[in-house]
């Protein structure tokens, strides 16, 4: 379904914002979202992630992959992937890590990717940052043509007619904030 108003509903992940650079397809740099203007580049650790597509399947897809794409996207730990993470460490005698959030933080900007891999981050998109092609129009166009070019995208987020359904919708994010499987802040509309 293609919609040009009307609301998105997705979830607040709590991980670290990595930013993703294509050229012509290809994962060429990635970075974290840092101040806002200037990131630090973890492209190495961020290769270590089985979501995040190294090659978009220009021409497989169905859409016209721009020459030129940078995608935002959500790195994080998955809350039983972070369960059985500790559960190994500490059978292992070693130390346990404090929380998904800053464990995936730390991963991500750990200097040596053979550690990065070991731990089960996950990535999920949910912005075009920059296209050498025009964008798409509306957050849910963007979400879908994401999911068509093979990003992974959060099944969680909904597209709602009008701020009435957002409202009705609210109160089940938060009844089903514990079923999530991984940890969030709330919902971004």
């Amino acid at each position: 379904r293609v919609a040009t108003s009307g609301f998105v509903m997705e979830p607040k992940i709590d991980g670290l914002t990595g930013v993703l650079h294509y050229e012509k397809g290809v994962f060429v740099q990635g970075a974290t979202r840092g101040d806002g203007i200037e990131g630090e580049d973890v492209s190495a650790n961020l290769k270590t992630i089985r979501s995040l597509p190294l090659k978009i399947p220009v021409g497989q897809t169905g859409i016209k992959i721009p020459a030129r794409l940078v995608v935002r996207g959500e790195v994080f730990i998955r809350i039983n992937d972070f369960f059985e993470l500790n559960q190994k460490l500490t059978e292992a005698g070693e130390r346990t890590y404090q929380n998904p959030r800053n464990t995936a933080a730390g991963s991500l900007r750990q200097l040596d990717p053979a550690i990065t891999r070991g731990i089960p981050l996950n990535l999920l998109t949910y912005a075009i940052v920059e296209s050498s092609d025009p964008a798409p129009q509306s957050q849910w166009e963007t979400l879908n043509f994401l999911r068509n070019a093979g990003f992974p995208v959060s099944e969680l987020s909904t597209y709602k007619n009008n701020f009435a359904e957002v409202l009705e919708d609210v109160d089940s994010w938060m009844s089903k904030r514990d079923t999530i499987p991984f940890e969030v802040d709330g919902v971004v509309i």
